[in-house]
């Protein structure tokens, strides 16, 4: 069995002073998603985003980022999934972004609310005919018998639906407003760098250094 206990890295890459941040978490957090694109990592708008249900327990899972600005970081789901059923109850949650290759890490916590009915009808007419279809198809987080009916779902909403599939009505976008960020570059010998950004209530954002 490998001895996970011994695996080590050392964090050498790049640092992150005060100075040389921004002074506003967004513009940040643009600067390093450019620099994961550029750098061509793996899934650079891959995200988890971790939610609490009613019995306290949180969860997590991958989901992509489809779109960020002042009002917030927005994707896509079910709402009839387990992470709608829990945003529903408390509509809080918490965004991590690890991009391994550049040592980064960005944790994005805040209150999440669904977008309108108009941005989810235009991101979703955007996607893929097998995407659309897919969104009807699958009853997101949901116990069911086998593939089969994965399958057979989607001849059935391909038949009905032709070219032109509609938004299903469990379907859509949500957008988190973040109040805390937290950016993390990692560095030599474990003394990592870490910038947290909270609201200064004035409008603007407070920066400071937390201990990695």
């Amino acid at each position: 069995m490998t001895n996970i206990a011994n695996l080590r890295k050392s964090y050498e890459r790049a640092e992150l002073s005060e100075d040389a941040s921004h002074s506003n978490p967004l513009q940040q957090f643009d600067q390093w998603l450019r620099e994961a694109i550029a750098s061509e990592v793996p899934e650079p708008n891959a995200m988890t985003v971790a939610t609490v249900g009613s019995n306290m327990r949180p969860s997590t899972r991958v989901v992509l980022i489809k779109g960020y600005d002042e009002r917030g970081i927005v994707w896509y789901t079910n709402y009839d999934s387990q992470k709608g059923h829990e945003l529903a109850g408390n509509p809080f949650a918490a965004l991590q972004f690890h991009w391994v290759e550049l040592e980064r890490v960005v944790r994005i916590e805040g209150v999440v609310e669904k977008v309108s009915p108009q941005e989810s009808d235009d991101y979703f007419n955007s996607r893929p005919l097998d995407s659309r279809i897919g969104a009807w198809a699958s009853p997101q987080s949901q116990v069911i018998p086998g593939r089969g009916v994965l399958v057979t779902n989607a001849a059935r909403y391909a038949a009905q639906f032709l070219l032109q599939p509609p938004r299903p009505p469990h379907w859509g976008g949500y957008r988190l407003q973040p109040d805390n960020w937290q950016f993390w570059q990692g560095r030599k010998s474990r003394l990592h760098d870490r910038l947290r950004y909270t609201p200064d209530g004035q409008q603007g954002w407070l920066r400071e250094r937390l201990a990695p």
